[in-house]
């Protein structure tokens, strides 16, 4: 039998009593009056769209740098889509929706400017300081970095959205991070909320990936016709709408992919979580393996669809060449920051002198979480504002 759903609770649709609530909540590092007109994860989500990271989300890189073109996906829009998906899902599963988009609209905050390029640039700097990593990055601006409120740093969020943003962590940072980091050294799993973020993540960046690389010219539809995935969808475009135009086309695939992934990902959760006897949110955080995730033929597909976007749109050579130079300009800016902390802005120069107090590596934190917190262009405007001699201010 379907699980009973859990009492009605005082804000939202009716959830199943493997959801997450507010009510149960783990809480906030800082205490404070629960809100009167919002659940605790209505404020969670709140806060983290008033936030200063989430805002510089729009002009940072998803796969094109946001100068390329103004259709084309950034860390902003992704963020929304994901949290479309992850919504969507959540409602169909009977899981909390507003827990699940404060995890979805949050999961990015901490990315570089110039996306993964950024990263790993950044990570190889680091790497003997501690390294670099874009979801720790997240979960220490939502903890630390976001200074608006006037009783304590960060946005103070619940442990379970905060948990939810913590998607990878190794042994020796969950060490250091208390409760949060405790699944990563005893087992268990996030809440399903944050499961289904994780998955909603994945259709969506692969799917739009597609559509971007279309319009830019760098996919074709015929390469993509190697693709089951794409293949199946975009014949059955193809014989119910003959002559329609390609650009239609094109998005009435994308579309069906997307809507393909998500009836399975919804059927084949709904099955998993059946199967197992989960009753409350707690069993599915003790399962031995995620309860939220595709039926094997369709994660066949799904793998096949990630190694095509692999070979043919990332390592493309137009977003090979914007690569190098992203990864230059994030290693340059870091060489010349750590070598003359003046060069920083004289609130990260403060940032940075309160790191290194307690931390040997603290001005390479500091550089770090400057950098980290660029949008594209601003990180290209520093770069010409110290490196090119015509540049004055």
């Amino acid at each position: 039998m379907w699980p009973e759903p859990a009492a009605e609770p005082r804000f939202g649709p009716r959830l199943a009593a493997y959801a997450a609530t507010p009510e149960r909540s783990q809480g906030r590092v800082h205490p404070e009056p629960s809100p009167r007109y919002r659940s605790e994860f209505q404020r969670d989500r709140d806060r983290i769209v008033h936030s200063t990271a989430f805002r510089r989300l729009k002009y940072k890189t998803q796969v094109f740098v946001s100068h390329e073109g103004d259709l084309f996906r950034n860390r902003l829009t992704h963020s929304l889509e994901v949290a479309q998906i992850a919504r969507s899902c959540a409602r169909a599963l009977g899981l909390n929706e507003d827990l699940t988009e404060a995890i979805a609209l949050a999961h990015d905050l901490g990315h570089t400017p110039f996306g993964h390029a950024g990263q790993h640039a950044l990570n190889n700097c680091m790497r003997d300081r501690g390294g670099f990593e874009h979801n720790l990055q997240s979960l220490r601006i939502v903890d630390f970095l976001e200074q608006h409120y006037a009783e304590f740093d960060g946005l103070n969020l619940t442990f379970e959205t905060r948990e939810g943003i913590l998607k990878h962590c190794s042994q020796e940072n969950a060490l250091r991070l208390g409760l949060v980091g405790e699944r990563f050294l005893h087992g268990g799993q996030p809440t399903l909320e944050a499961q289904l973020t994780n998955m909603a993540d994945e259709v969506a960046y692969n799917n739009h990936d597609v559509d971007d690389g279309l319009r830019a010219g760098l996919l074709t539809m015929e390469q993509l016709c190697g693709v089951e995935l794409f293949r199946e969808r975009y014949e059955q475009v193809r014989s119910r709408y003959p002559g329609l135009e390609e650009r239609r086309v094109q998005h009435e695939t994308v579309r069906r992919m997307i809507d393909a992934l998500v009836s399975d990902l919804i059927v084949t959760s709904r099955a998993a979580i059946q199967a197992a006897g989960i009753q409350g949110s707690e069993a599915a955080r003790d399962f031995p393996e995620p309860l939220i995730h595709f039926s094997p033929d369709m994660a066949r597909q799904n793998r096949e669809l990630k190694r095509f976007l692999r070979q043919n749109l990332y390592h493309h050579h137009r977003v090979y060449r914007m690569t190098v130079k992203a990864q230059r300009i994030v290693r340059d800016l870091f060489e010349a920051f750590t070598e003359d902390a003046k060069l920083l802005p004289e609130h990260f120069q403060d940032h940075a002198r309160r790191l290194a107090e307690n931390d040997e590596h603290g001005l390479a934190r500091g550089v770090a979480d400057y950098i980290a917190g660029m949008t594209d262009r601003h990180a290209i405007r520093e770069h010409d504002r110290i490196f090119d001699l015509l540049t004055l201010i």
